[in-house]
Protein backbone atom coordinates (compact mmCIF):
# COMPACT_ATOMS: atom_id res chain seq x y z
CA UNK A 1 0.00 0.00 0.00
CA UNK A 2 1.19 3.16 -0.69
CA UNK A 3 2.10 5.44 2.42
CA UNK A 4 3.29 8.56 3.67
CA UNK A 5 4.65 9.68 6.83
CA UNK A 6 3.68 13.45 7.59
CA UNK A 7 5.26 15.30 10.13
CA UNK A 8 3.71 18.37 10.76
CA UNK A 9 6.34 21.29 11.86
CA UNK A 10 6.40 24.25 13.62
CA UNK A 11 9.68 25.97 14.29
CA UNK A 12 11.18 22.87 16.01
CA UNK A 13 14.32 22.48 14.08
CA UNK A 14 15.63 21.06 16.81
CA UNK A 15 13.18 18.09 16.88
CA UNK A 16 13.61 17.17 13.31
CA UNK A 17 17.51 17.14 13.52
CA UNK A 18 17.40 14.64 16.82
CA UNK A 19 14.54 12.37 15.70
CA UNK A 20 14.35 12.43 11.66
CA UNK A 21 16.48 10.45 11.24
CA UNK A 22 15.02 7.26 12.37
CA UNK A 23 11.99 8.16 10.35
CA UNK A 24 14.32 8.09 7.52
CA UNK A 25 16.27 5.00 8.39
CA UNK A 26 13.46 2.91 9.44
CA UNK A 27 10.78 4.04 6.63
CA UNK A 28 11.95 2.60 3.69
CA UNK A 29 8.24 1.73 2.44
CA UNK A 30 6.96 5.09 2.97
CA UNK A 31 7.27 8.72 1.59
CA UNK A 32 8.51 11.28 3.65
CA UNK A 33 7.15 14.73 4.38
CA UNK A 34 7.41 17.27 6.34
CA UNK A 35 4.40 19.81 6.55
CA UNK A 36 5.34 22.77 7.98
CA UNK A 37 3.23 25.67 9.83
CA UNK A 38 4.80 28.76 8.77
CA UNK A 39 7.92 28.57 10.93
CA UNK A 40 10.23 31.12 11.28
CA UNK A 41 13.32 29.40 12.19
CA UNK A 42 15.38 27.16 10.59
CA UNK A 43 12.87 23.99 9.97
CA UNK A 44 12.63 24.26 5.98
CA UNK A 45 16.83 25.18 5.58
CA UNK A 46 17.53 22.48 7.45
CA UNK A 47 15.40 19.84 6.25
CA UNK A 48 16.21 20.76 2.45
CA UNK A 49 20.03 20.91 3.30
CA UNK A 50 20.56 17.70 4.87
CA UNK A 51 17.38 15.74 3.51
CA UNK A 52 16.75 16.40 0.04
CA UNK A 53 15.02 13.18 -0.44
CA UNK A 54 12.02 14.46 1.79
CA UNK A 55 8.88 16.51 -0.05
CA UNK A 56 8.33 19.48 2.05
CA UNK A 57 4.55 21.10 2.10
CA UNK A 58 4.60 24.95 2.93
CA UNK A 59 1.27 26.30 4.96
CA UNK A 60 0.84 29.39 4.78
CA UNK A 61 -0.53 29.68 8.15
CA UNK A 62 -0.43 28.16 11.70
CA UNK A 63 -3.40 26.50 11.84
CA UNK A 64 -2.58 24.46 14.72
CA UNK A 65 -2.81 20.41 14.45
CA UNK A 66 -6.13 20.24 12.99
CA UNK A 67 -5.37 23.14 10.32
CA UNK A 68 -1.80 22.31 9.55
CA UNK A 69 -2.77 18.56 8.49
CA UNK A 70 -6.25 19.47 6.55
CA UNK A 71 -4.11 22.07 4.37
CA UNK A 72 -0.56 19.97 3.79
CA UNK A 73 -2.96 16.53 3.30
CA UNK A 74 -4.40 18.25 0.08
CA UNK A 75 -1.09 18.00 -1.44
CA UNK A 76 -0.15 14.35 -0.39
CA UNK A 77 -1.10 11.30 -2.70
CA UNK A 78 -1.28 8.33 -0.82
CA UNK A 79 -3.46 5.28 -0.02
CA UNK A 80 -2.06 5.41 3.81
CA UNK A 81 -1.19 8.41 5.83
CA UNK A 82 1.05 8.47 9.01
CA UNK A 83 0.37 11.60 11.07
CA UNK A 84 3.66 11.87 12.94
CA UNK A 85 4.54 14.23 15.73
CA UNK A 86 7.98 15.99 15.20
CA UNK A 87 9.11 14.66 18.58
CA UNK A 88 8.40 10.93 17.64
CA UNK A 89 11.64 8.31 17.44
CA UNK A 90 10.33 5.49 15.29
CA UNK A 91 11.74 1.94 15.43
CA UNK A 92 12.77 -0.61 13.14
CA UNK A 93 10.16 -2.39 11.43
CA UNK A 94 7.53 -0.04 13.04
CA UNK A 95 5.57 0.40 9.48
CA UNK A 96 5.50 -3.60 8.03
CA UNK A 97 2.48 -4.61 11.21
CA UNK A 98 0.34 -1.50 10.29
CA UNK A 99 0.27 -1.99 6.62
CA UNK A 100 -0.24 -6.12 7.32
CA UNK A 101 -3.59 -4.69 9.20
CA UNK A 102 -4.49 -2.17 7.12
CA UNK A 103 -4.17 -5.38 4.36
CA UNK A 104 -5.79 -7.47 6.27
CA UNK A 105 -8.47 -5.39 7.91
CA UNK A 106 -10.52 -3.33 4.91
CA UNK A 107 -13.28 -2.37 8.35
CA UNK A 108 -10.11 -0.85 9.95
CA UNK A 109 -10.21 2.74 8.92
CA UNK A 110 -7.57 4.13 11.92
CA UNK A 111 -4.77 2.19 13.46
CA UNK A 112 -2.14 3.41 16.94
CA UNK A 113 0.99 1.91 17.46
CA UNK A 114 2.28 1.38 20.95
CA UNK A 115 3.56 4.59 22.23
CA UNK A 116 6.31 4.78 25.34
CA UNK A 117 7.93 7.60 26.79
CA UNK A 118 11.15 8.58 25.28
CA UNK A 119 12.42 9.66 28.00
CA UNK A 120 12.12 6.79 30.17
CA UNK A 121 11.59 3.63 27.40
CA UNK A 122 9.74 1.04 29.87
CA UNK A 123 7.06 3.03 30.85
CA UNK A 124 3.53 3.89 28.61
CA UNK A 125 3.72 8.01 27.40
CA UNK A 126 0.71 10.10 28.17
CA UNK A 127 -0.32 10.70 24.68
CA UNK A 128 -1.78 7.51 23.66
CA UNK A 129 -0.08 4.77 25.57
CA UNK A 130 -1.61 1.70 24.69
CA UNK A 131 -5.07 3.21 22.90
CA UNK A 132 -7.24 5.33 23.81
CA UNK A 133 -11.03 5.34 25.01
CA UNK A 134 -13.38 7.93 26.82
CA UNK A 135 -15.44 7.62 29.49
CA UNK A 136 -19.61 8.57 28.98
CA UNK A 137 -18.68 12.16 30.56
CA UNK A 138 -16.20 12.73 27.64
CA UNK A 139 -13.13 12.45 29.82
CA UNK A 140 -10.09 10.81 27.34
CA UNK A 141 -7.80 7.95 29.07
CA UNK A 142 -5.77 5.24 27.89
CA UNK A 143 -4.65 1.74 28.29
CA UNK A 144 -1.60 2.40 30.33
CA UNK A 145 -2.69 6.15 31.28
CA UNK A 146 -5.07 7.68 33.67
CA UNK A 147 -4.74 11.46 33.86
CA UNK A 148 -1.05 12.07 34.87
CA UNK A 149 -0.16 8.04 36.37
CA UNK A 150 1.37 6.09 33.74
CA UNK A 151 2.18 2.63 33.40
CA UNK A 152 5.41 0.51 33.43
CA UNK A 153 5.34 -1.62 30.02
CA UNK A 154 5.13 -4.98 31.50
CA UNK A 155 4.20 -6.42 28.19
CA UNK A 156 -0.03 -6.29 29.39
CA UNK A 157 -0.57 -4.67 26.65
CA UNK A 158 0.87 -6.38 23.72
CA UNK A 159 -1.85 -7.55 21.65
CA UNK A 160 -4.16 -6.08 18.53
CA UNK A 161 -7.07 -4.95 19.98
CA UNK A 162 -10.24 -2.52 18.97
CA UNK A 163 -9.91 1.06 20.38
CA UNK A 164 -11.69 4.01 21.11
CA UNK A 165 -9.67 6.97 19.62
CA UNK A 166 -6.02 6.90 18.64
CA UNK A 167 -3.32 9.11 19.37
CA UNK A 168 -2.54 12.16 17.14
CA UNK A 169 1.21 11.88 18.14
CA UNK A 170 1.19 8.57 15.90
CA UNK A 171 -1.89 8.26 14.00
CA UNK A 172 -2.35 5.92 10.52
CA UNK A 173 -5.33 7.00 8.76
CA UNK A 174 -7.08 5.36 5.29
CA UNK A 175 -6.93 8.59 2.97
CA UNK A 176 -10.45 7.59 1.84
CA UNK A 177 -11.62 8.04 5.08
CA UNK A 178 -10.07 11.10 5.94
CA UNK A 179 -11.58 12.37 3.12
CA UNK A 180 -14.91 11.27 3.56
CA UNK A 181 -15.03 12.74 6.90
CA UNK A 182 -13.18 15.83 5.96
CA UNK A 183 -10.55 15.32 8.20
CA UNK A 184 -9.70 17.25 11.68
CA UNK A 185 -12.66 20.14 12.69
CA UNK A 186 -10.44 22.93 12.22
CA UNK A 187 -12.77 24.62 15.09
CA UNK A 188 -10.30 22.47 17.50
CA UNK A 189 -7.08 24.04 16.50
CA UNK A 190 -5.76 21.43 18.96
CA UNK A 191 -5.59 19.18 21.22
CA UNK A 192 -8.25 16.17 21.08
CA UNK A 193 -9.24 16.88 17.20
CA UNK A 194 -7.91 13.28 16.62
CA UNK A 195 -10.70 11.94 19.40
CA UNK A 196 -13.43 13.84 17.68
CA UNK A 197 -12.20 12.35 13.97
CA UNK A 198 -12.13 9.13 15.83
CA UNK A 199 -15.45 9.22 16.96
CA UNK A 200 -16.88 10.33 13.69
CA UNK A 201 -15.01 7.43 11.87
CA UNK A 202 -17.26 5.22 13.90
CA UNK A 203 -20.13 6.65 13.66
CA UNK A 204 -19.38 5.85 10.31
CA UNK A 205 -19.29 2.15 11.17
CA UNK A 206 -15.09 1.75 10.82
CA UNK A 207 -13.20 0.30 13.43
CA UNK A 208 -9.98 1.73 14.98
CA UNK A 209 -7.10 -0.30 15.97
CA UNK A 210 -4.13 -0.94 18.40
CA UNK A 211 -1.22 -2.48 17.22
CA UNK A 212 1.45 -3.50 19.68
CA UNK A 213 4.11 -4.95 17.69
CA UNK A 214 4.32 -1.60 15.98
CA UNK A 215 6.54 0.64 18.85
CA UNK A 216 7.35 4.46 18.52
CA UNK A 217 8.68 6.80 22.02
CA UNK A 218 7.18 9.73 22.30
CA UNK A 219 8.66 12.81 23.99
CA UNK A 220 5.29 14.78 24.89
CA UNK A 221 4.87 18.24 25.44
CA UNK A 222 7.76 19.38 22.89
CA UNK A 223 5.27 21.71 21.77
CA UNK A 224 3.16 22.65 24.16
CA UNK A 225 3.76 21.72 27.70
CA UNK A 226 1.42 19.72 29.81
CA UNK A 227 1.36 22.36 32.83
CA UNK A 228 0.68 25.11 30.50
CA UNK A 229 -2.76 27.28 30.49
CA UNK A 230 -3.46 27.19 26.98
CA UNK A 231 -3.54 23.49 26.87
CA UNK A 232 -5.77 23.35 29.66
CA UNK A 233 -8.18 25.84 28.08
CA UNK A 234 -7.59 23.81 24.59
CA UNK A 235 -8.50 20.77 26.58
CA UNK A 236 -11.66 21.79 28.61
CA UNK A 237 -13.22 23.40 25.41
CA UNK A 238 -12.53 20.86 23.04
CA UNK A 239 -14.41 18.01 24.51
CA UNK A 240 -17.11 19.73 24.98
CA UNK A 241 -17.42 20.51 21.89
CA UNK A 242 -16.86 16.71 20.91
CA UNK A 243 -19.17 15.26 23.00
CA UNK A 244 -21.71 18.31 21.04
CA UNK A 245 -21.07 16.47 18.21
CA UNK A 246 -21.19 12.93 18.79
CA UNK A 247 -23.29 11.88 21.81
CA UNK A 248 -26.63 10.22 20.96
CA UNK A 249 -29.60 12.99 20.77
CA UNK A 250 -31.04 11.10 24.02
CA UNK A 251 -27.97 11.56 26.26
CA UNK A 252 -26.57 14.93 24.64
CA UNK A 253 -27.94 17.81 27.47
CA UNK A 254 -27.83 15.77 30.25
CA UNK A 255 -24.49 14.46 29.72
CA UNK A 256 -23.00 17.90 29.06
CA UNK A 257 -25.00 19.42 32.29
CA UNK A 258 -22.77 16.75 34.15
CA UNK A 259 -19.98 17.86 32.49
CA UNK A 260 -20.17 21.40 32.99
CA UNK A 261 -20.62 20.56 36.81
CA UNK A 262 -17.48 18.39 37.01
CA UNK A 263 -15.43 21.43 35.05
CA UNK A 264 -16.58 23.55 37.65
CA UNK A 265 -15.40 21.09 40.51
CA UNK A 266 -11.90 21.14 38.78
CA UNK A 267 -11.90 24.57 38.54
CA UNK A 268 -12.52 24.94 42.44
CA UNK A 269 -9.46 22.15 42.84
CA UNK A 270 -7.00 24.54 40.79
CA UNK A 271 -8.05 27.65 43.09
CA UNK A 272 -7.20 25.38 46.05
CA UNK A 273 -4.27 24.80 44.83
CA UNK A 274 -2.65 28.30 43.71
CA UNK A 275 -3.34 27.60 39.87
CA UNK A 276 -5.32 30.72 39.27
CA UNK A 277 -4.49 30.63 35.26
CA UNK A 278 -5.69 27.28 35.17
CA UNK A 279 -9.07 27.77 36.44
CA UNK A 280 -9.39 30.87 34.38
CA UNK A 281 -8.74 28.61 31.45
CA UNK A 282 -11.76 26.34 32.69
CA UNK A 283 -13.36 29.33 32.42
CA UNK A 284 -12.37 30.85 28.90
CA UNK A 285 -12.89 27.18 27.67
CA UNK A 286 -16.51 27.65 28.69
CA UNK A 287 -17.65 30.77 26.92
CA UNK A 288 -15.49 29.49 24.20
CA UNK A 289 -17.50 26.63 23.86
CA UNK A 290 -20.86 28.68 24.22
CA UNK A 291 -20.01 30.64 21.72
CA UNK A 292 -19.26 27.80 19.16
CA UNK A 293 -22.35 25.68 20.36
CA UNK A 294 -24.71 26.34 17.80
CA UNK A 295 -22.15 25.71 15.13
CA UNK A 296 -20.90 22.80 16.17
CA UNK A 297 -24.26 21.13 17.35
CA UNK A 298 -25.14 21.97 13.34
CA UNK A 299 -22.30 19.59 12.74
CA UNK A 300 -23.80 16.26 13.81
CA UNK A 301 -24.36 13.47 11.81
CA UNK A 302 -27.97 12.25 11.26
CA UNK A 303 -27.23 8.86 12.91
CA UNK A 304 -24.64 8.46 16.49
CA UNK A 305 -24.10 5.61 16.96
CA UNK A 306 -24.57 4.26 20.79
CA UNK A 307 -21.08 3.44 22.40
CA UNK A 308 -20.42 1.14 25.33
CA UNK A 309 -18.02 2.92 27.76
CA UNK A 310 -15.55 1.11 29.50
CA UNK A 311 -16.21 3.20 32.67
CA UNK A 312 -18.75 5.40 33.34
CA UNK A 313 -16.32 7.95 35.20
CA UNK A 314 -12.81 7.86 35.37
CA UNK A 315 -13.11 11.06 37.96
CA UNK A 316 -14.54 8.92 40.23
CA UNK A 317 -13.01 6.16 39.90
CA UNK A 318 -9.63 7.44 39.94
CA UNK A 319 -10.19 10.17 43.03
CA UNK A 320 -12.54 8.25 44.70
CA UNK A 321 -11.57 4.65 44.23
CA UNK A 322 -8.42 5.04 43.87
CA UNK A 323 -7.82 3.18 40.56
CA UNK A 324 -4.64 4.03 39.20
CA UNK A 325 -4.35 1.57 36.24
CA UNK A 326 -6.45 0.71 33.05
CA UNK A 327 -7.30 -2.70 34.86
CA UNK A 328 -8.93 -0.63 37.74
CA UNK A 329 -11.45 0.87 36.20
CA UNK A 330 -12.97 -1.80 34.10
Amino acid sequence: MKIAVVILNWNGVKLLEQFLPSVIQYSPEANVYVADNASTDESIAFVKNNYPTIKIVQNETNQGFAGGYNDALQHIDAEIYALVNSDIEVTENWLKPILETFEAEPETAIIQPKILDFKKKDHFEYAGAGGGFIDQFGYPFCRGRIFDTLEKDNGQYNDATEIFWASGACFFIRSFVYKELKGFDEDFFAHQEEIDLCWRTINKGYKIKYCSESIVYHVGGATLQQANPKKTFLNFRNSLLMLTKNLPQNTLFQVLIVRILLDGIAGVKFILEGQFAHCWAIIRAHFSFYGLFLRNYRKREKKQIEIYFKTKSIVYGYYVKNGTVFADLI
